[in-house]
């Protein structure tokens, strides 16, 4: 297969690798104790673990992207700030 298309580094793939292992727990959680846990949190509507992953992945993403305009390349601290945020939204929301 060629993949050539594509800047295949070491950040890349653990970049799609870490959303693969993200989305194989999630799947393994569901078939332990199924439901998705649904709860009303801040947001004032109902959320699943699904929910809460994906919106952590998506301002994950958007905090990333407002790192790389505003601060530039150095991503460890954006990492930092999204796995809080990823925390924060699985508590909160």
């Amino acid at each position: 297969m060629n993949l050539s298309w594509m800047a295949w580094t070491k950040p890349t793939a653990i970049f799609f690798l870490t959303i693969v292992v993200l989305l194989i727990l999630m799947g393994l959680w569901e078939a332990v104790k199924p439901g998705g846990g649904p709860r009303v949190g801040i947001l004032r509507f109902e959320t699943t673990r699904g929910d809460r992953l994906f919106l952590s992945l998506l301002g994950s993403a958007f905090i990333h992207l407002a790192w790389l305009g505003l601060v530039g390349p150095n991503l460890w601290w954006a990492l930092g700030v999204s796995l809080i945020y990823a925390v924060l939204v699985f508590n909160l929301v």
